[in-house]
């Protein structure tokens, strides 16, 4: 590690939580903080849903697969927005016409910037936090729940409370990896195991092959993890969807 130090420095990803209150004070706090990130036009292209309350939270579970974070004192789901500012346009005499792909990644890139700031001032702050990848496998179902308008698509959840557990440091690829001096250099061959070998060394990996009787770490990745089929499958659900909200015209 060098000399810069954060709270990134230590930071895991917490699925277990306390009973501890989230005050609504800090967490007010937190996103009026993170709205401090950078944002395209001065835009704020994006909502954010907290949710308490035990029954939706109950409701929302499936939708995430109920996985044990869903659980979470409170979940957070950031949400990629137009409706609030195609509704001034209209009531200041301006026609919007933000219904295609750019707008939709104009507001997707601002959800995921706030979503990533609000995720380190919580941390900062003593909360832990964990990215529900299944937000994109199952867009229309939360919006349903949360009651999302057109022009409104969930991206990212976080749930969010005090930990109750210390979960061990994952591993990450070293900088060389991924990180290219003024132009992108491809990968050889060697590169790549150079970059990966490491993986082959950990227990849990190890575990991992043993487990699921395969030959390689990648084929616990394509064969099980994040296969064709699945990503096929919810990549067509969730464009289906961003069209239905008014996007993709």
């Amino acid at each position: 590690m060098g000399s810069v130090k954060s709270v990134l420095d230590k930071r895991c990803t917490i699925r277990k939580y306390s009973n501890q209150v989230v005050a609504d004070d800090l967490l007010n706090d937190l996103l009026e903080s993170a709205a401090r990130t950078s944002t395209c036009g001065n835009m704020q292209l994006y909502s954010v849903v907290v949710t308490r309350d035990a029954s939706v939270r109950e409701q929302l579970a499936p939708s995430h697969f109920n996985q044990p974070a869903s659980q979470a004192p409170v979940l957070v789901t950031f949400c990629a927005d137009y409706n609030r500012f195609n509704k001034w346009c209209l009531q200041n005499k301006a026609v919007p016409g933000y219904d295609n792909f750019e707008s939709f990644m104009s507001a997707l890139v601002d959800t995921v910037a706030l979503a990533q700031t609000f995720s380190l001032l919580a941390e900062e702050n003593g909360l832990g936090i964990c990215y529900l990848g299944t937000t994109t496998y199952n867009p229309k179902e939360i919006a349903q729940t949360l009651k999302l308008p057109k022009m409104v698509v969930p991206v990212v959840t976080l749930s969010l409370g005090y930990p109750d557990e210390q979960p061990a440091l994952t591993d990450r690829i070293p900088l060389k990896g991924w990180v290219h001096s003024d132009v992108y250099h491809d990968y050889t061959e060697q590169d790549i195991d150079d970059i990966y070998s490491y993986k082959n060394d950990i227990p849990e990996n190890k575990e991992f092959l043993k487990i699921n009787n395969k030959e390689t770490l990648a084929q616990i990745f394509t064969d099980i993890r994040y296969t064709k089929k699945d990503g096929d499958f919810f990549s067509e659900k969730l464009i289906a969807f961003i069209k239905e909200q008014g996007f993709l015209k």
